[in-house]
């Protein structure tokens, strides 16, 4: 089994006012100072690898969190935003205002971005790329840092919910949500959208009983 943290990148200026996709803005201050605690929160973790998209806001938070674990960031592709074409950067106030809005809202398996990519073939590229490094890490706790679009497709794929329902879903910045994973295993969600302290004692698997019968359970 392999223990999957899914990490949010920190605030950049422009965070929750612009449609950001895949530009190169930066983490502001206020996301440097969340990686940090992030990577405090999780230092106490055997984290194996850290894997990252190449985008600025994603790449500095990796480079924070791989320097508390002792670990250097990868490169993924995989984990790149959604790319939202002409819309990409775009005021989020502006694009509320277009057609297409309340169709990503209430049906975003059927939305596809101007010039870009629909979110089902984000959820299928995010996915293909988890399962790879899934392969590559078996039981192991690996890091991987992403956008909160990604990472919610990724929990609707893991926990079989259908794609239309991933906007029901909350990511917040430098949150971390976990799964165990295992290649054709059943997945499970550990911890989703989390802010608070991460133990290693809390990812040990539970201890091995005598049953009366003198078996083990």
């Amino acid at each position: 089994m392999t223990t999957l943290l899914l990490i949010r990148h920190g605030v950049t200026a422009t965070t929750g006012r612009r449609l950001g996709g895949r530009t190169q803005a930066e983490l502001s201050d206020a996301g440097r100072e969340q990686a940090r605690q992030l990577g405090e929160r999780i230092a106490d973790l055997p984290v194996r690898a850290v894997y990252s998209s190449p985008l600025a806001r994603t790449w500095q938070t990796a480079q924070l969190v791989g320097a508390a674990v002792g670990r250097e960031p990868v490169a993924c592709d995989g984990l790149l935003e959604v790319d939202y074409g002409r819309w990409t950067d775009r005021p989020l106030k502006s694009v509320a205002r277009t057609k297409m809005w309340p169709v990503i809202q209430a049906r975003p398996s059927l939305a596809a971005f101007p010039d870009g990519e629909t979110i089902r073939s984000a959820q299928l590229r995010a996915s293909d790329a988890t399962e790879t490094l899934v392969a590559r890490h078996p039981r192991s706790v690996i890091a991987a840092v992403s956008h909160a679009d990604v990472i919610k497709a990724l929990v609707a794929f893991y926990l079989s919910l259908p794609l239309d329902g991933f906007q029901r879903l909350h990511v917040a910045p430098a949150s971390v949500t976990v799964l165990a994973l295992s290649a054709g295993g059943r997945p499970a969600l550990l911890r989703f959208n989390d802010d608070g302290p991460l133990r290693a004692a809390d990812f040990r698997p539970p201890r091995r009983v005598a049953t009366a019968k003198g078996s083990k359970s």
